[in-house]
């Protein structure tokens, strides 16, 4: 029996697809690959007719819309959305993910929590484990040694890696960095591969020796600080309860001053009462001189204090907005302001990146604790989440597969259908596990706002790319060179 094509039905897979409208045009943003494309003439009438009634047929669009189209133009249209699985010859349904099973880890990434000791006693600090420098657990030569091992291990086809220095406050240990660097560049180097290294400081302990080794070695800093002195006081204290403004302040110049290897970001803890982030940006980005300024707000801390509540969080999204539109104005005339968390987006939007999982933690990235126990990432060292492995043993491929699989029975149950889900795959583990205690849940307090700013970069990515795409060229690509 010959199948009659033109008869057959075809529907809609709103699954698939999330309509973006800018100011002048309209866009489509494919949900499976994270593509954006502006549909032509033919194609808007198409999707524009399938969402009027569930499903017609093929005959019946070519009938509809012959008066304006040539047949061929129609059938070529409906063979584009369905190759994109845009429109299909069956109703639309549920598909689970496919399970994901790790024969090995392929790591790039390591972080090194040096010290549980902090010279700091800043008030909203997750860390479980900190403890004042002298009482801090250190992390020994031989562990650090045995975890860059374990990296060349299990990921031995890697051509460049990423060795991260965590803590406590990571300069307390200053010795073992050091150490640890010199070992690592006479390993790789004799391996033939690259290694990158990182560390985030509350700035305190910086001195101009300590920068110059830092420069010396291409050692990209973070900083954490948190705007004006009236923000950054309000919670980064001393042990002894006095604001540190006033000395980071004075450590960031001299690091700003005297460090060229790569640029300096910045990474804000935004907290209840604190949401003027384009304040907060000004005050970093131009006063202070940062390269790039990053907010992480507290939504889920176990001091609940600290937590933005609803109200704030929709009052925080709605900022962050409109310091994205002053990013927006000046990325038209060529010039990146430096708002990270705008400009990650834009990043994974302009690769097309897809997202089973929504960070590398416990597969591209895990941190080693100062025992050697590999944890998810760094903000589970020091917390009862069990381990991935250790550094003498490497990883525990069956305990990550559980977990990663137990995150996948969880995404297929609540974010199958989200637009964002590739975009977002359910949030951050250690959130989820100091919000319900079960760090394989996906995150769903934010939802709505996280929706919401994503198609916000989409608005901003696509009128970028319309009105100046060589920013991309100049400020998206090469920074995704170095990711």
């Amino acid at each position: 029996m010959i199948r009659n094509m033109n008869q057959e039905a075809l529907y809609l897979n709103d699954r698939s697809i999330h309509e973006v409208n800018t100011r002048e045009r309209a866009f489509i943003f494919h949900i499976p690959s994270s593509g954006l494309f502006e549909p032509d003439l033919v194609t808007g009438d198409i999707l524009r007719r399938l969402r009027n009634e569930p499903s017609v047929t093929r005959s019946r669009l070519v009938s509809e819309l012959g008066t304006n189209y040539g047949v061929e133009e129609i059938d070529t249209a409906i063979e584009e959305l369905e190759f994109l699985g845009v429109i299909t010859g069956f109703k639309p349904h549920q598909v689970a993910p496919s399970p994901i099973h790790l024969e090995k880890v392929p790591l790039t990434t390591m972080v090194l929590n040096v010290n549980t000791g902090c010279n700091l006693s800043c008030s909203y600090c997750y860390k479980e484990d900190l403890q004042k420098p002298s009482a801090g657990k250190e992390m020994t030569f031989e562990t650090a040694k045995q975890s860059i091992d374990m990296l060349l291990t299990e990921s031995p086809d890697i051509d460049r890696y990423n060795l991260v220095f965590f803590g406590g406050e990571p300069l307390t240990n200053f010795s073992l960095i050091t150490n640890i660097i010199e070992y690592t560049e006479r390993l790789f180097q004799s391996a033939g591969k690259k290694i990158d290294f990182s560390l985030t400081t509350n700035a305190t302990l910086l001195t101009e020796s300590t920068i110059e080794y830092l420069d010396d070695h291409a050692v990209g800093i973070a900083v954490s600080m948190d705007g004006p002195r009236a923000f950054h006081d309000r919670n980064r204290i001393t042990i002894g309860g006095k604001g540190t403004y006033d000395v980071v302040r004075k450590k960031v110049d001299l690091l700003l001053a005297r460090y060229k290897s790569r640029p300096v970001g910045v990474r804000v803890t935004l907290t209840h009462g604190i949401l003027d982030v384009e304040r907060i940006w000004d005050h970093l980005f131009n006063t202070i001189g940062f390269a790039e300024v990053g907010f992480a707000p507290v939504t889920s801390g176990d001091t609940t204090a600290f937590n933005l509540v609803e109200e704030e969080l929709i009052q925080l999204y709605a900022n962050m907005k409109d310091l994205g539109q002053l990013y927006l104005s000046e990325a038209l005339k060529g010039r990146n302001i430096g708002f990270s968390n705008l400009h990650q987006l834009l990043t994974d939007l302009h690769e097309g990146r897809k997202k089973k999982l929504p960070c590398g933690a416990g597969v591209g990235m895990v941190a080693v604790d100062n025992e050697g126990g590999v944890n998810l990432c760094h903000r589970f060292t020091g917390s009862d989440q069990p381990l991935m492995g250790h550094v003498e043993r490497g990883m525990d491929i069956a305990a990550l597969n559980t977990f990663l699989n137990q995150r996948q029975n969880h995404l297929a149950a609540r974010c199958a259908t989200c637009r964002i889900r590739n975009l977002c795959a359910g949030g951050c583990y250690h959130e989820s596990y100091t919000r319900v205690g079960d760090a394989s849940e996906p995150t769903s307090h934010y939802c709505d706002l996280m929706r919401n700013w994503i198609d916000f970069g989409i608005e901003v990515y696509t009128e970028i790319m319309q009105s100046n795409p060589a920013y991309y060229t100049n400020f998206i690509e090469p920074r995704s060179c170095r990711i």
